[in-house]
């Protein structure tokens, strides 16, 4: 099984415990007003797909890199602002920017990796290097 390290959910875990015993906010967010979206990741034979969650944002919003074994994906949710004679009377969607990062595993090949949106969803595929696959060997009985 290969595991991608997200190194900024360590560091959003130490500010989770400092923050109870202290009672601050290190990174300045609350629940609602910063937007990190959730990330799924499922591994294949051939690839490893993350799955974001990343409703509302177009397609121009997210931005992919890859470099040095690191992939990031950012982005940004922007406030809907209140049209001339509404307002909000109560507004729970999470705003902002975010930036997730992983780090590529040697076996998958990072120069391949390809990022599809649509419904909501960004999947991004790192398909494994040929030489890394699962190969099967036929066993000869003489």
């Amino acid at each position: 099984m290969t595991y991608l390290v997200a190194p900024n959910r360590i560091a959003r875990e130490m500010d989770k415990v400092f923050n109870s015993l202290f009672g601050g906010r290190s990174n300045g967010c609350t629940d609602l007003d910063c937007f990190t979206p959730r990330v799924n990741i499922v591994e294949t034979e051939n690839d490893v797909a993350l799955t974001f969650e990343v409703p509302g944002l177009d397609k121009s919003d997210i931005k992919v890199t890859v470099s040095d074994g690191i992939l990031s994906v950012s982005g940004e949710r922007k406030n809907e602002q209140s049209e001339k004679g509404k307002r909000f009377v109560r507004n729970e969607f999470a705003y902002g920017k975010f930036s997730r990062t992983f780090t590529v595993p040697d076996n998958f090949d990072a120069g391949k990796i390809s990022a599809d949106y649509r419904n909501g969803l960004l999947v991004v595929s790192i398909p494994r290097k040929e030489e890394s696959k699962p190969k099967e060997i036929k066993v000869k009985v003489g």
